[in-house]
């Protein structure tokens, strides 16, 4: 009977093991041997691993610091907490549609990958706590993240998006307008301190109210623009209010303006308090001698809508275009809503006030 009962039991661990295998299911299976008799009793119990996340949407300021939230747990509960192991991956807005490793932990022990190195870390607030903490966002981090939670035959995950909370602007080169490809156009917003915006960025502007009747290229190689009050020049009068596209271009040989998007405000815009009005050399000297440096447009625009920046002066910026900001329309200050007025690009002996631009470290 001894032998008979032995016999059984290494039989149902065969027989339950490849089961395990073959069959998991999502579960986890854990045997449990009670060693009260000389043959022992085994116990097989599914406990499921769950992964959750309160919110799967996350938004943030580019330069700040930002929490992905996960955590993951155990039903039934177990005591102690399990050592599972913790993956995150990054899919990029503009990316090739692959995923790309942020950070692999097992315990107090991780590595990050890529520009994330240095970057990211656990949060590790409570038990079952996975959650993805990056330090100065920048430009590109946005996209959808995946959290992987790794546990024997265990493999769940979820995915949490991170958005930049920003301004879209359109802009056009110095030389006039439509007269940039894709490639000029990605580097006329990159030295403004901004990048090519997405379309659901600019269709969140669009949605605040951004009416705009020239094309600009967005990042995945469209030209649309958005339109809140139909007209003839802008598609026609009988078509509702909308973001008009004019589909995937050619990237090299196609030339239309820009809708760049800027989400960073890490240091100071301002009015230069100066005596005299300035041509373009002397406001971008007056600026250096201020301790500063001449603002770019993203700069401004960016002071304009998370800081508020309200001043009815034109002045230089680094482009060599003239704009002001405007918060509160009043008169003789544009028109009646709010915004960065600009007087485009007007040679540059003429005399001016100056935008300055100072980093806080």
């Amino acid at each position: 009977m001894w032998i008979l009962r032995h016999l059984l039991v290494f039989l149902m661990h065969l027989l339950l093991g490849s089961f395990a295998e073959r069959f998991s299911n999502g579960y986890y299976y854990q045997d449990i041997v009670n060693g009260n008799d000389n043959y022992g009793e085994m116990y097989y119990h599914r406990i499921r691993l769950y992964v959750e996340s309160p919110q799967t949407l996350v938004s943030a300021v580019q330069g700040s610091n930002a929490t992905l939230p996960c955590y993951y747990r155990y039903e039934p509960k177990l005591s102690p907490t399990r050592r599972a192991r913790v993956k995150w991956f990054w899919l990029p807005i503009n990316g090739d549609g692959q995923e790309r490793d942020v950070m692999v932990a097992i315990g107090a022990h991780y590595r990050s990958y890529g520009d994330f190195k240095g970057r990211v870390r656990l949060r590790r607030g409570a038990p079952g706590d996975a959650s993805l903490v990056i330090n100065m966002l920048q430009s590109d981090d946005t996209g959808r993240y995946r959290c992987e939670i790794i546990d024997g035959l265990e493999d769940e995950s979820i995915t949490v998006q991170l958005n930049f909370r920003g301004v879209v602007f359109p802009y056009y080169s110095h030389r006039g307008r439509y007269l940039m490809n894709f490639h000029e156009a990605e580097e006329a917003c990159k030295n403004q301190d901004s990048h090519l915006a997405t379309f659901e960025q600019l269709f969140a502007a669009w949605e605040e109210g951004l009416d705009w009747c020239n094309a600009g290229w967005l990042a995945d190689g469209t030209a649309q623009y958005p339109v809140s009050v139909p007209r003839e020049a802008c598609g026609g009068s009988d078509l509702a209010p909308g973001v008009r596209s004019f589909g995937f271009r050619d990237k090299s040989l196609d030339q239309f303006d820009a809708f760049c998007f800027t989400s960073s405000i890490r240091g100071e815009v301002y009015f230069l308090q100066h005596p005299i009005k300035l041509n373009f050399t002397e406001a971008a000297e007056a600026c250096h001698n201020d301790g500063g440096h001449i603002a770019k447009v993203g700069q401004l625009y960016a002071a304009w809508r998370f800081v508020g920046l309200d001043q009815c002066d034109a002045g230089w910026l680094a482009d060599g275009s003239v704009r002001y900001p405007i918060i509160k329309p009043r008169m003789n200050c544009g028109p009646s809503e709010p915004g960065v007025r600009s007087f485009g690009f007007p040679p540059k002996h003429l005399k001016h006030g100056v935008y300055c631009y100072k980093v806080h470290w």
